[in-house]
């Protein structure tokens, strides 16, 4: 390939990745006076928060912080600093300075009122162009030269950046890698003696092998209200039937537990409860009344509101076998058992689990192995469920390392 060569704006921090954690970074070096170049792989920037604004753009969640750091699992002492240097409250001020104002949903999470993305992003893109971030879009990072220079392809060309002052890395996972995020940076950061944790799905759909006759019949249709339960945790939510199994945000939540156990024995079991607002004694009387000639399908549907994707799923999972006593069949609806074969693939998943291992950066998000490099966003070795925690932690480490790296250089200017 040819090799040609930018020249570099002085003092100019780099930023690679146009996505939420990208953006916020340069938001961040640049609102301090720093000129700033942002590297695109893709034509324009911020297509996954426009895919993820076509479900109305959940930008973080109204709960209190506690419960809500507890949200990110094991990561959740980790990101606590992140986390409280830009909360949900931080966030929500942002947007409305760009001119979305916000609401708080039923459920606690908060979106735009405009319930899409388009509108922030270009209200962000516009004042990170009146800051001079210079936009650099098809640039595909490759890594480092043996000076230490940036390297980028484009148009089948090397493209050689003179070092910058500092960079970021927000290159996102390897979900939806038709967006950009191909996860192809773990290659280039392993050969850095960077420890990076595989990539898997996260928030993804779960493979059942249905019968043809529940797939061709239910797929498509929600299943709820429900209680989902794995390995101690219970989720109360909602899923989908799906052609290939369930998915939904009950199912995501538990996505992580169940991607560990499927790992290692090849399968899981997911109890569902079809009666939750119904504890098992209540239902039991219920069920404990004359069912008149009545077929047991309506028997279920008219005594306790089983629609009739629920009560065919009692029927798959117990094999049709169900109990005729009422304490029996109470168990039964209570804890539907349905066998996981697997996980939807990674590309099909709405996160990305694993990443840049966390001891592997310091406490700004610097890699401990390249200097003056800083990493935020899907990247990092964290995950959480769907409602709000992903964008915040996304756009509170972008913040995080654009702040730190700010800091170093100034002790180094």
């Amino acid at each position: 390939m040819t090799r040609i060569t930018y020249p570099q704006v002085e003092r100019s921090v780099a930023v690679i990745g146009g996505g939420p954690a990208g953006l916020m970074a340069a938001e961040v070096v640049s609102a301090a006076g720093r000129p700033v170049i942002l590297y695109e792989r893709m034509g324009t920037p911020g297509r996954k928060l426009l895919m993820a604004g076509r479900g109305g753009l959940n930008l973080t969640h109204s709960e209190p912080l506690e419960p809500f750091l507890r949200r990110y699992g094991a990561a959740s002492a980790w990101l606590r600093p992140i986390l409280e240097a830009f909360p949900p409250q931080a966030l929500v001020a942002w947007a409305e300075g760009l001119g979305q104002p916000t609401f708080v949903g039923s459920s606690g999470r908060v979106f735009p009122r405009a319930l899409k993305a388009s509108p922030l992003l270009r209200a962000w893109l516009a004042r990170l162009a009146a800051r001079d971030v210079r936009l650099r879009t098809r640039h595909d990072w490759r890594g480092w030269s043996a000076a230490g220079a940036l390297v980028f392809r484009v148009d089948g060309q090397e493209v050689e950046v003179a070092r910058p002052a500092a960079t970021v890395l927000a290159l996102g996972g390897a979900s939806w890698p038709r967006l950009g995020s191909t996860g192809d940076w773990t290659a280039i950061l392993g050969q850095c003696g960077v420890a990076v944790t595989p990539l898997g799905p996260a928030n993804c759909g779960v493979d059942v092998a249905w019968s043809p006759a529940f797939r061709g019949r239910f797929a498509g249709q929600p299943l709820k209200p429900a209680a989902f339960s794995f390995a101690g945790r219970t989720i109360r939510g909602e899923a989908v039937v799906t052609g290939y199994g369930l998915e939904g945000g009950a199912v995501y939540a538990l996505s992580a537990a169940l991607r560990e156990a499927i790992a290692e024995t090849g399968g899981a079991v997911l109890e569902i409860d079809l009666s939750p607002d119904l504890p098992a004694d209540r239902l039991i009387a219920k069920l404990d009344r004359p069912s008149r000639g009545q077929s047991r399908s309506t028997f279920l549907r008219k005594a306790i509101s089983l629609s009739p994707v629920a009560i065919n799923l009692l029927r798959e999972a117990h094999g049709g076998g169900l109990a005729d006593d009422p304490a029996g069949l109470a168990r039964q609806i209570k804890a539907v058992p349905v066998a996981l074969t697997g996980l939807q693939p990674l590309e099909r998943a709405i996160s990305t689990a694993g990443g840049v291992a966390l001891a592997a950066v310091d406490d700004g998000l610097g890699l401990r192995n390249v200097p003056d490099v800083f990493v935020a966003g899907e990247m990092l070795d964290w995950e959480a469920p769907t409602g709000g925690y992903l964008l915040q932690a996304t756009l509170a480490a972008g913040v995080a390392a654009a702040t730190a790296e700010l800091a170093r250089l100034d002790l180094t200017a």
